[in-house]
């Protein structure tokens, strides 16, 4: 049996979604800035994505700017938000358990002559408010939080941090990552109070390649891509005809009939969690959203535990599979305060509406047979 339990790292596109882009790729292969009609139909896909996007989302159309993924649309929020606000002050806040896609583009700031503060998680992996509240300063231009943590599932207060933000300084410009949120928790950015949002299409079983950033009207960003003038100017190059489609289907589809499909994944998450639990010396540093599970096997590296895995059909990460595939200490599991036992053996098991029960029990059948055995060769090591 094959059980792959990495669905935050990526997700196998839906069958539909694929359809469209094989179609969008063999016929509907326009330019999109073509006066043509092959052109006018392809800009109509586009026009059509951002409109299922928009629904979603209770936003409007032309506050959805298509990128080619989550790193992307971070790196556009930061960079641009840095830069056309560069006059009003250089003093960044972030938190200690973002994507390297964010931390890393914090980084390049730094070098560039801007002041990042980063502010503190508690043992849930919440963001400390009244830590946050305290960093704010009038030179302070851009805070960026991430809503789901992808290595442990926190899942931040974004409503009251905005409103600690905004009610400080409604000009500083809020920045959400909500990779791991889309798909899995329904919201409306206006409604969060927030600025910017970014999205990445693979990770709600759309094509690789495909994101968007939410840009709320009126809010001062710069390009950091330039050409044509595409997408308002906002992100030039043709647009990716496939991607966006795919994109676009893949929020409509995941968000019908949410509720079921979010109450199965919790299901199927719970009922991992609570039969792996039962094992000696395993623990859990799960947290709320519906599809992480992060679990520390005492005793056993996580790369050992993880190829073993592996050997048996089952398919899970080692802290985030998009910083790098070599075994490393993680960031967000220091944040919240694990020792080095258990830094040094968690995995992340994450789930989506396509994993079954059989396959959860196969992998609890599994790991109840390798942790003996494992644990066994590491004392004789």
């Amino acid at each position: 049996m094959e059980a792959y339990f990495d669905n935050a790292a990526t997700t196998a596109v839906y069958p539909q979604v694929k359809d469209l882009v094989v179609k969008l790729m063999e016929e509907d292969y326009g330019n999109p800035s073509s006066l043509h009609m092959k052109g006018v139909d392809a800009e109509n896909y586009i026009k059509k994505a951002k409109n299922q996007i928009a629904k979603v989302l209770k936003c409007q159309e032309k506050e959805i700017v298509f990128t080619s993924g989550g790193t992307e649309s971070n790196n556009m929020a930061i960079i641009g938000s840095a830069l056309a606000h560069r006059r009003k002050g250089k003093h960044i806040i972030t938190s200690t358990i973002e994507h390297a896609s964010v931390l890393a583009t914090m980084e390049f700031l730094e070098k560039e002559g801007y002041e990042i503060s980063y502010v503190n998680v508690d043992e849930e992996g919440k963001v400390n408010l009244n830590e946050l509240k305290s960093l704010l300063r009038e030179d302070t231009i851009l805070v960026s939080i991430m809503y789901v943590n992808n290595e442990i599932g926190s899942i931040q207060p974004i409503k009251e941090i905005s409103d600690i933000i905004k009610s400080y300084n409604e000009s500083i410009i809020f920045h959400v990552d909500a990779i791991q949120a889309f798909g899995k928790l329904s919201f409306s950015p206006k409604k969060l109070g927030v600025d910017l949002m970014s999205v990445s299409g693979h990770k709600i079983h759309g094509p690789k390649g495909s994101g968007f950033l939410f840009i709320k009207e009126k809010t001062l960003i710069r390009p950091i891509i330039y050409g044509g003038g595409q997408q308002q100017a906002m992100r030039s190059g043709t647009e990716n005809v496939p991607a966006i489609a795919g994109l676009g289907l893949a929020t409509e589809l995941i968000y019908d009939k949410h509720d079921e499909r979010v109450s199965y994944i919790t299901y199927l998450r719970d009922s991992f969690v609570s039969k792996v639990l039962e094992f000696d010396n395993v623990f859990s540093n799960t947290k709320a959203a519906p599809h992480i599970a992060s679990i520390s096997f005492v005793g056993i590296r996580s790369e050992v535990m993880l190829h073993a895995l592996e050997d048996r059909g089952i398919y899970v990460s080692s802290g985030s599979a998009c910083s790098s595939n070599k075994p490393h200490i993680s960031g967000v599991l220091t944040s919240i305060g694990l020792d080095k036992d258990r830094l040094e053996s968690t995995l992340r098991f994450s789930f989506c509406e396509s994993n079954t029960m059989e396959q959860v029990e196969y992998a609890i059948s599994v790991i109840g047979e390798l942790l003996p055995m494992l644990r066994r060769y590491t004392r004789k090591k």
